[in-house]
């Protein structure tokens, strides 16, 4: 896998043993501790270099046990379908080998390639590779697993429209004063939250296909010929709306970021914004973004021409929970929520109570 966009000094491998010991059984040698980096994320990893020469990267999953064995049950479940059912045109990292009893995994490190969200914020991430990334997913949901291979159908908890209505005790315990504020600006909210509900409804009557269903830009990691999708904890078979969905919801949510800065203007001041000026900014950054949405889908359509009559309804309304599931996790560190946390959920709304208005705007037109 790639160097991701952020990393820090290397988590301790002393510390976990584990990590050496898969790398030695798997014939690879020990890590190199001055070659090792560990990218920032949900999991403990370790990106770097073995005494046999072999650039891997390594993580360990983290968190409670049933959530953490159910993620590794799902990526080893994609390892099988990829095998197996070998979606034309998906690239993924290999995976070198597993120690499901401490849940960590090998893969062969994607070298000379650029992270997804490192070309976004860039700003060099093209059309074409818009293009790429929509036939990609289009792939995938386009190809079933085999008959006899079992693959998880649960859907995703995300939404959580229980949460919507009220917080487990020992979510509200754990959460910062910004997430209270976000979870209460959610929760007050009672037409939003009957379209969430609304939501997970169409989700529950939509075809089910193999999908991503955690996919960002973050995971992409893009050479010049190939684009591989990396991070397959949440794989099953679910809502395709789901990953074309959260593709134009990192393209929204970019825009809105971009209202604050000098992005894309030609002329830029430090001025103070009236709340006219957000609103005519964040349609500019917008126009200037959201073309790779389009990009995507027409991708998408020309390996998937065929798609079910609620697809681009139901994508739209996920990229709206996009930018809210953005709004609560970027409150995670914070004690109250920032002016631009506010304007992306308001964004967010829109697209999740009014879906059908605003697909066509995202640039999900029919393709022909």
């Amino acid at each position: 896998m790639a160097v991701m966009q952020k990393e820090v000094a290397p988590i301790d491998l002393d510390a976990t043993p584990e990590v050496d010991e898969l790398l030695v059984d798997l014939g690879l040698g020990t890590m190199v501790r001055e070659s090792v980096t560990s990218p920032i994320g949900r999991n403990d990893a370790w990106a770097g270099t073995t005494t046999g020469g072999r650039d891997v990267f390594v993580k360990r999953l983290t968190g409670a046990e049933p959530d953490v064995r159910a993620r590794m049950r799902r990526m080893l479940a994609f390892e099988e379908y990829a095998g197996a059912a070998r979606p034309p045109e998906l690239f993924r990292p290999a995976l070198l080998g597993t120690d499901t009893e401490h849940h960590i995994v090998a893969f062969e490190r994607v070298m000379d390639a650029r992270n997804g969200a490192q070309l976004m914020v860039d700003e060099v991430f093209t059309g074409d590779h818009a293009h790429q990334v929509g036939r990609i997913i289009g792939r995938l949901h386009g190809t079933p697993p085999p008959p006899a291979m079992e693959v998880d159908s649960v859907p995703p908890p995300f939404p959580p429209v229980a949460f919507l209505r009220g917080l487990p005790m020992s979510v509200y315990t754990r959460s910062s004063a910004g997430e209270l504020e976000a979870w209460r600006l959610l929760q007050n909210d009672a037409v939003l939250v009957r379209a969430l509900e609304r939501l997970r409804d169409m989700e529950a009557d939509s075809p089910r296909v193999p999908s991503h269903c955690d996919f960002r830009v973050d995971q992409l990691l893009v050479r010049p010929e190939a684009v591989y999708i990396a991070d397959w904890e949440e794989f099953r078979l679910a809502d395709p709306a789901r990953d074309v969905g959260a593709f134009a919801g990192e393209w929204i949510y970019r825009s809105v970021l971009d209202v604050v800065t000098n992005r894309g203007d030609d002329v830029f001041t430090d001025v103070e914004f009236t709340h006219d000026m957000i609103i005519q900014r964040g349609v500019a950054k917008m126009q200037r973004l959201l073309p790779l949405v389009g990009e995507f889908w027409r991708g998408y359509r020309d390996v998937r021409p065929v798609i079910d009559e609620g697809l681009t309804v139901r994508a739209t309304a996920f990229a709206g929970w996009h930018l809210l599931d953005r709004l609560v996790a970027g409150a995670l560190s914070s004690s109250r929520l920032t002016g631009i946390q506010r304007a992306a959920a308001g964004v967010g709304r829109a697209a999740v109570v009014n879906p059908e208005k605003f697909a066509l705007t995202l640039g999900f037109e029919d393709v022909k």
